[in-house]
């Protein structure tokens, strides 16, 4: 990712605008029938209650650019306690932020935050990083606490307008990704602003504005100060985003990627093979990655699961250190193969991202199991107890993955493995949701153990 190299630098201290840029309705193409209609209800109950509301953040992006939002957020004067009493179908979460998470019918949440004051950046504050700060403020003051200029726009129903202390617009109109303030303070505060930044500029084709990009580049060993849970949320989101593959790149680039996978240093620092290379089969992959959840994101309830993802970006890295996929392995030397991988994933990624044990091992298992399926190319060929292992639908999906992105056939692409492929999807789900039976028995009303056979319990009979 080339940084923009002629953009102006900011100031580095106190706000940039204290008067705000205002478009006026017939200057922006955001009008009310774009905007969400229940987060619509929630901006007009706080005008009509005396309060001010404001559609905010990536709302307002996403509206200017001419994208459907997939969140929209509201910030407002009122504070915690009295939007939980205008709005009796919600609840106040977070610690850092208190946040009043409003319901609507079919898991529909919108979230309202009360305005917040500079505390929290100061230059003369405390250089604490992700240091308390449920001090309220004012619009002018909340947009300067926001990460990127893009994100620090601010839409007022009442009269239409943008309201821009940040100059996002202009950044906005000019594609160009910067953070809001002095980058390096800004990244020390919260370094999980370094993802963000790389997240908006490859989902927008976004350039990052040279100032931000070197504090990036500087800062990126940072992550390691980041609650683990966090990173793994945050990288979640870039690997379901279907933007995957600019993402990676550009995060390879910064530095970032090597943070969140250390385990990948050795095998990047191999000489270039022509596209032989980890990096090289990485992007590869990633771009298979993206069509999938592209088309898996317009059926609903067919994503795929954490572990699938993690497998299929740690496959460059699995045959780089092991061989596993270029040379044949006996079952035996598989099985111990696979045991070091798992280990490996433990000690290098496993407790930084906070994994749970059960996507540790899936994710490990699913990587062996691949080698199993490359000893068979032609799928045609696949023996029948191969076909009846529990993990073959899901190896064989991913053995799609890797033959389209490493060998270049069409098999995402064919009609007849096209709907396997949805097929497998659903039997991943299908597999990830199902209810255990205790749990199962328990729903209805049953002992876990209970015979259904009646006078009977706990599996013996009177």
């Amino acid at each position: 990712m080339a940084p923009v190299t002629d953009s102006p630098t900011q100031p580095t201290s106190r706000p940039v605008n204290l008067v705000p840029r205002i478009l006026t309705a017939g200057e922006h193409p955001i009008t009310l029938k774009v905007i969400d209609r229940d987060a619509l209800h929630v901006l007009k109950k706080l005008n009509a209650s005396g309060f001010s509301g404001y559609l905010v953040g990536g709302g307002v992006r996403d509206l200017y650019l001419g994208k459907q939002p997939k969140d929209f957020d509201i910030s407002t004067d009122a504070r915690p306690g009295q939007i939980r009493k205008l709005f009796p179908n919600s609840t106040v979460i977070g610690r850092r932020f208190r946040l009043v998470q409003v319901y609507f019918p079919h898991g529909k949440i919108i979230e309202v935050s009360t305005l917040r004051s500079l505390d929290e950046h100061d230059l003369e504050g405390p250089e604490a990083i992700l240091a308390p700060n449920n001090t309220f403020g004012t619009v002018a003051e909340d947009a300067q606490r926001r990460d990127l200029t893009i994100n620090g726009l601010f839409f007022d129903i009442r009269d239409q307008t943008i309201i821009d202390y940040v100059d996002g617009v202009q950044d906005l109109d000019r594609a160009i990704i910067r953070m809001i303030g002095d980058p390096e303070r800004r990244i020390h505060r919260d370094p999980v602003r370094m993802i963000r930044a790389i997240r908006h500029s490859a989902r927008n084709n976004f350039r990052i504005e040279e100032r931000t990009w070197k504090a990036i580049c500087d800062n990126c060993q940072m992550l390691q100060y980041c609650p683990p849970s966090r990173l793994r949320d945050e990288l979640l989101k870039d690997l379901y985003s279907g933007y995957t593959s600019a993402w990676i790149e550009t995060a390879i680039d910064s530095g970032i990627f090597l943070s969140l996978f250390p385990l990948y240093r050795k095998a990047f620092s191999r000489q270039p093979e022509a596209e032989l290379h980890p990096q090289v089969q990485l992007l590869k992959l990633t771009i298979v990655l993206d069509r999938l959840n592209q088309q898996s994101g317009t059926r609903r309830g067919s994503r795929l699961p954490d572990y699938f993802l993690l497998a299929l970006i740690l496959i460059p890295w699995a045959d780089c250190r092991y061989g596993i996929y270029s040379q044949q392995h006996a079952s035996a030397a598989l099985y111990q193969i696979a045991k070091k991988i798992r280990n490996d994933i433990d000690q290098e990624i496993g407790q930084q991202l906070n994994l749970r044990r059960s996507l540790r091992q899936e994710a490990s298992s699913l990587l062996s199991n691949l080698a199993v399926l490359l000893q068979y190319q032609d799928t045609k060929l696949w023996p029948k107890w191969l076909k009846n292992k529990s993990y073959f639908p899901k190896a064989a999906l991913l053995h799609s993955c890797y033959m389209e992105a490493m060998f270049g056939v069409p098999s995402l692409d064919a009609p007849s493995l096209d709907e396997r492929q949805e097929v497998a999807i659903a039997e991943i789900h299908e597999e990830s949701v199902k209810p255990s039976r205790q749990r199962e028995e328990y729903r209805r009303g049953r002992p876990a153990f209970s015979s259904k056979t009646k006078g009977g319990i706990f599996g013996f009979k009177k």
